[in-house]
C-alpha cells in the first residue's frame, strides 16, 4: 500500500489527510494556512483528483463516485465499527518518516470528515503529538456507528493511556454526518484531554454548498477575524505550535 504525497513548506511535519472528495482547492488552502504557521505541510492522494475544486461544474457527480469507490476499497472501513482503517498503518509509518526528515519533537495531524478518524488512530504512534479531528465522519451506517470513535477500541485504549497527549476535534452542531455522540465518546476515554470545538450552524459560511454545515475548515469556513470557524482555525494553528514548537 503507498500514495502519492504533496508538501510545501518547512519546518515540523503536519499531515493533512484530505476530506471526500480528495485535495480539493479548498483543503489546499487549509494546507497554506498551515505552511505560513511555520510548518511543512504533506498531503497524502488517498483518493479523488488532486486540485479538482467539488464545488465546480459536475462536482456532485465527482463526489458520489469517489465516495462510491471508496465503499469497495480495502485500505478504507467505511462502515464497520470498532476498527481501525488498514491505511492507518501505512500513515503511522509515513509519521515516522516525516519525523525524521523534517525534525521537531514530532508531527501533527490533521483528518477531515472522512479522515478524521485516521487522525485519531495515528496517535498510537507516539511522533504523533497533535492528531485533529475536523468533522469526523467515519464509521457511517447503523445508529450504534454515531458513537463509534472511528478506530478499534485496543487504539483507543492506547491513546487514553497517553497522559501528555490532547486530541483537538470540531464539528457543527447539527451535523447528521458527524454526530455528538461520537465526540461525547471521546470525551468519556479522553477526559479533559479531548478539547471540543462544536460551532452552530449559524456561524457556518452563507454561502456553503453543503447544508447542514459540516467542514469546519474548509467549505464552511468564514476566514475573518471574529469569526467562529475562523477562531476554530487559529486554534488548529496555534496549538500546533505550542505542540510542535522546538
Amino acid at each position: 500500500m503507498r500514495f502519492g504525497l504533496f508538501s510545501r513548506g518547512t519546518g515540523p511535519a503536519v499531515l493533512v489527510l484530505t476530506e471526500i472528495p480528495g485535495i480539493s482547492p479548498q483543503v489546499i488552502g487549509f494546507a497554506d494556512r498551515v505552511v505560513a504557521a511555520g510548518f511543512t505541510a504533506v498531503m497524502p492522494n488517498l483518493f479523488g483528483t488532486p486540485g479538482r475544486d467539488p464545488e465546480g461544474p459536475g462536482g456532485r457527480l465527482y463526489a458520489a463516485a469517489t465516495l462510491a469507490k471508496l465503499c469497495v476499497r480495502r485500505e478504507f472501513t467505511m462502515f464497520a465499527t470498532n476498527k481501525t482503517s488498514p491505511a492507518v498503518d501505512w500513515l503511522r509509518a509515513l509519521g515516522r518518516e516525516l519525523h525524521a526528515r523534517h525534525g521537531g519533537p514530532g508531527i501533527g495531524v490533521v483528518g477531515m470528515c472522512f479522515t478524521g478518524g485516521f487522525a485519531l488512530a495515528m496517535a498510537t504512534e507516539p511522533k504523533v503529538l497533535l492528531p485533529v479531528m475536523c468533522q469526523p465522519g467515519l464509521p457511517a451506517g447503523l445508529p450504534s456507528a454515531k458513537r463509534d470513535a472511528g478506530c478499534s477500541a485496543e487504539d483507543l485504549a492506547c491513546i487514553a493511556a497517553r497522559k501528555d497527549l490532547q486530541v483537538l476535534g470540531l464539528r457543527f452542531k447539527g451535523d447528521p454526518l458527524s454526530p455528538g455522540s461520537r465526540f461525547a465518546t471521546l470525551r468519556a476515554a479522553l477526559g479533559e484531554r479531548f478539547v471540543a470545538v462544536e460551532l452552530e450552524q449559524k456561524d457556518g459560511h452563507p454561502d456553503s454548498p453543503l447544508r447542514p454545515h459540516h467542514s469546519v475548515l474548509t467549505g464552511s469556513l468564514i476566514d475573518e477575524p471574529g469569526q467562529p470557524t475562523h477562531d476554530a482555525l487559529e486554534l488548529v494553528l496555534r496549538m500546533l505550535r505550542e505542540k510542535l514548537a522546538s
